[in-house]
């Protein structure tokens, strides 16, 4: 089995996930060019990472891989399955994350080229893009306010949120006043295969 990653990026997710199954596996660094590249896009025609391939079975999208390795591993209890109102609660959260969230943050990595050369519109969407982010982090954190997790127990729903948290350290983004998310932070990052993954993509804890 074989992960495609870009160093940081949501791919680290599944990453995450493969280090809670703990079965062999190899983790592929990918660059922006070689995901681009015919090889590449006859596997994922989108051009994107996450990519896992499982023989001559090839499966892009964080949702679907994760629930692939679910299915695969369900002792592992990914999605913190100890009911199943419990994994459908996580299946929410992942939803949120891989969603609503992640979209928010489009704006704060990339601008599209027709706003090329106009800062001030640049910059009043980046700043519209940082409030959203900060609105939907807010129902985490009010979330996280009674609950350690946003499962009954650690799953792929709460590393999302966690790789999430990461992209706003990396970019600068404020959310202390959120006062539950950094604990929440802290502990995820404490995790053996949270630590496992960031060390394998070279990345620090």
């Amino acid at each position: 089995m074989k992960l495609y990653y870009l160093k940081g990026a949501c791919s680290l997710v599944p990453h995450i996930a493969l280090e809670w199954v703990g079965k062999p596996y190899a983790a592929i660094e990918a660059t922006h060019e070689e995901i681009k590249s015919p090889e590449y896009l006859a596997l994922n025609p989108l051009g994107a990472v996450p990519l896992l391939v499982d023989g001559d079975f090839a499966l892009s999208q964080n949702v679907a891989i994760l629930s692939y390795l679910d299915s695969l591993n369900p002792e592992t209890k990914l999605f913190g399955s100890k009911t199943v109102q419990d994994k459908a609660k996580a299946m929410k959260w992942l939803a949120f994350c891989n969603s609503d969230l992640h979209t928010a943050f489009g704006p704060l990595f990339h601008s599209p080229a027709y706003l090329e050369g106009n800062e001030e519109l640049k910059n009043t969407i980046r700043q519209e893009a940082a409030k959203r982010v900060l609105t939907l982090l807010a129902v985490a954190n009010e979330y996280l306010s009674q609950h350690l997790y946003l499962g009954e127990q650690l799953s792929v729903a709460d590393a999302y949120l966690y790789v999430e948290l990461r992209w706003c350290k990396a970019i600068g983004l404020d959310y202390s006043p959120l006062v539950h998310l950094e604990p929440f932070y802290q502990r995820v990052g404490e995790n053996p295969g949270v630590k496992a993954a960031l060390a394998k993509q070279g990345l620090p804890a």
